[in-house]
């Protein structure tokens, strides 16, 4: 008779090797979990900022078109006035939250 020769390995060390896939395989889904749970969080801020960002906007706009219409009927000479210092405002104002979007995007963005 002749030895007989074992190429497989033991239960349990198939069982070991099983369970280490396992906390592989479970660690590497967490990681990917928080990845999308973090990118998810940061894109709900980002369009939380552009919201009331563009709420604000429109509310200024709004505001100085009533202001100029009321000017342009009790003071027509002050009404163009006005509404290029409104313009200039609004202008300035929209700048600085583009420039604050491209700031928040680029921190989100950095590694």
């Amino acid at each position: 008779m002749s030895p007989s020769l074992s190429f497989g390995q033991t239960a349990g060390q198939d069982m070991k090797n099983a369970g280490t896939e396992t906390k592989k395989a479970a660690k590497s889904t967490g990681h990917a979990v928080e990845k999308g749970t973090t990118t998810a969080v940061d894109k709900t801020k980002e369009g939380g900022a552009v919201a009331v960002d563009k709420t604000k906007e429109t509310s200024v706009k709004t505001y100085n078109r009533s202001k100029e219409g009321v000017q342009k009927v009790t003071d027509p000479d002050a009404h163009a006035e006005t509404k290029a210092k409104n313009r200039t405002t609004e202008a300035n104002m929209e700048a600085k939250d583009d420039a604050k979007r491209a700031k928040q995007k680029a921190e989100h963005d950095k590694p």
